[in-house]
């Protein structure tokens, strides 16, 4: 057997240990790479991270490149719970850790934030999240024309707000949105920019969207947490009793799920019409365009104990308009609501996301959200 089959066989066998068998920083399963100088086991995706890093990390293919001996043996002396023991020793529980299924930059800021500024190494570490205030430019999505222009945002944890200025010396700010309203989540391919970051907040009960970035991808990730942060401060002063565990879940979110659907109107005699669906916890929006302001429309799905459906297919009878042809029935107390995917795998994941929503029991919140849905609709 050569050297380099006896390294990998090697290395094969340390990946069985407990903890190396998904990666170090994002948990995708079955890591085929390593860093040879953390001693920690990576997936492909974050290896190319890595490689942006070579001062700090340098990565190899498990199978593919030559180990030397003692590289093989410091990764079997490491592995991947004895380096997160060092290097997330810290993490602030409001610090967003990205999985394999989040955009480039959350996963990049992380890997940078781990290895290279070793934010999480020393416990007691004042973070630069904690600050309690934020100000900077970020390019903003104007609302009627599309165009990106730069903004000053200010974040005060003191007021519990954000607010936005259309010139960085104006005294009155165009919005002032409550930290306890607002959700963020990384959408790069829907705005265009590997850095782009939605903001959501609830503006009279009306979902209101924002759509920003920044060109340097540390930037929007400190902002992000920057949020998070002062949130979880305003939820332990609203729920005192609760721990940093049960708070975690009410940061910010990502959607559970979003893409095009046809719908047609309340009659079900109009012509189905495209339109971008966007489903946030139990509110479903649909949109004209993916970055609209505000929703056209919005359907509260409640427990399915409580007269909430959905099933797949269309009632008898409902004329169908081209070739979306997969349907979905949503029944709601107060009526129905008719919708075409393009594919059956969209519909069969539509349906999914919306018997999860409808089978999971609801928070006193929701049923606070649904009595307003009722009153306003």
């Amino acid at each position: 057997m050569s050297a380099n089959e006896r390294a990998t066989r090697a290395l094969r066998e340390i990946l069985q240990n407990p903890g190396n068998e998904t990666c170090a920083d994002c948990g995708a399963p079955d890591p085929d790479w390593g860093s040879c100088t953390l001693g920690v086991f990576i997936c492909l995706a974050c290896s190319g991270i890595h490689r942006n890093i070579p001062d700090t990390s340098k990565v190899k293919s498990l199978s593919l490149s030559h180990w030397e001996d003692h590289e093989v043996q410091f990764m079997a002396d490491c592995g991947n719970d004895l380096m997160k023991s060092k290097y997330e020793a810290a993490v602030p529980f409001y610090y967003y850790k990205p999985t394999h299924k989040d955009c480039q930059t959350l996963r990049e800021q992380w890997i940078r934030a781990k290895y290279e500024r070793k934010e999480f190494c020393e416990p007691g570490n004042h973070s630069i999240y904690e600050e309690g205030m934020r100000d900077g430019i970020l390019m903003k999505r104007g609302r009627d024309n599309g165009q990106f222009l730069s903004r000053r945002f200010v974040l005060s944890e003191r007021e519990g707000t954000l607010k936005y200025f259309t010139k960085y010396d104006a005294k009155e700010p165009k919005a002032v949105i409550k930290v306890d309203s607002i959700n963020a989540t990384f959408q790069p391919e829907k705005i265009g920019n590997p850095n782009g970051l939605q903001i959501t907040y609830l503006k009279d009960y009306s979902t209101r969207n924002i759509f920003v970035y920044h060109d340097n991808g540390k930037e929007i990730v400190d902002w992000f947490n920057t949020i998070r942060a002062v949130q979880l401060h305003y939820l332990k002063v609203a729920f005192p009793g609760a721990t940093n565990a049960e708070l975690v879940h009410k940061l910010t979110r990502n959607f559970l799920k979003e893409g095009y659907m046809e719908k047609t109107g309340p009659r079900h005699t109009e012509g189905f019409k495209k339109r971008w669906f966007t489903l946030d916890q139990r509110r479903l929006m649909y949109f004209k365009d993916p970055l609209d302001a505000f929703a056209k429309g919005e359907v509260f799905l409640g427990n399915k104990d409580h007269g909430y459906s959905a099933s797949p297919g269309l009632p008898a009878g409902t004329h169908c308009n081209g070739a979306w042809q997969y349907g979905i029935t949503i029944e709601t107390p107060d009526r129905g609501f008719l919708f075409t995917c393009e594919s059956e795998s969209d519909q069969q994941d539509w349906l999914k996301c919306f018997n999860d929503v409808m089978n999971a029991v609801m928070s006193p919140q929701e049923y606070t959200m649904e009595a307003l849905f009722k009153h306003r609709h």
